[in-house]
């Protein structure tokens, strides 16, 4: 018995992250109430509190199920230490794109965190887990720029770090550009294009 308990109590998680999903995909974070997810749910509002503190701990422990395509890509561009990161960060980059055209959970996780969320105080860890994310996929990306420029001899354009900041804002407005009308482009393939061309500028081009 007390293992189907603790079953029970996973799935009606389960749901309740599943009903949050929609809602905040329909209505947007700020206009879903717990009470809107409950009932979505087929829960009680004890039952939101008895997994969540809030609605930001429902939040990030919704997005903590979908790993966002650049926060799971870049970690495995970093490859060995004498090895040149740019095929590998290429790869990732062109791989996140395609992951949020064809995976339908992460494309509607990812148009929840990008364009259904106000900052607002009740949401600020929210804000400050897209912060620490958009930081640590920088960080990741001037690492990469930097041993790329060495291993093959040749000087970046621009600082290393506006480098990184540039191309994660290229990616980052693609993929929001594209959640705005699919229709409009390929993602992968306009992404391609548009990586290439920048490293190219970067002085890092085949």
């Amino acid at each position: 018995m007390p293992r189907r308990t603790k079953e029970d109590a996973l799935a009606t998680r389960e749901s309740l992250l599943d009903a949050a999903e929609r809602l905040f995909q329909a209505q947007g974070v700020s206009g879903t109430s717990l009470h809107d997810i409950a009932t979505a749910a087929g829960a009680t509002r004890g039952a939101v509190y008895w997994h969540f503190k809030d609605k930001a701990d429902l939040f990030n422990a919704m997005m903590d199920r979908v790993t966002l395509p650049l926060e799971d890509a870049l970690p495995q561009a970093r490859g060995a230490a004498s090895e040149d990161p740019l095929p590998r960060l290429r790869a990732a980059l062109l791989a996140a794109l395609r992951r949020t055209a064809t995976d339908p959970q992460t494309r509607r996780v990812f148009e929840v965190a990008t364009q259904k969320v106000e900052y607002i105080d009740a949401l600020g860890k929210v804000r400050e887990r897209h912060l620490d994310a958009r930081r640590r996929s920088v960080v990741l990306m001037k690492q990469a720029l930097q041993r790329s420029a060495i291993a093959r001899g040749r000087r970046l354009r621009m600082p290393a770090i506006a480098a990184a900041r540039g191309l994660h804002a290229l990616v980052a407005g693609l993929i929001q550009d594209w959640l705005l009308d699919p229709g409009e482009f390929q993602l992968e393939a306009a992404g391609r294009q548009a990586i290439d061309a920048y490293l190219a500028g970067l002085g890092l081009g085949a």
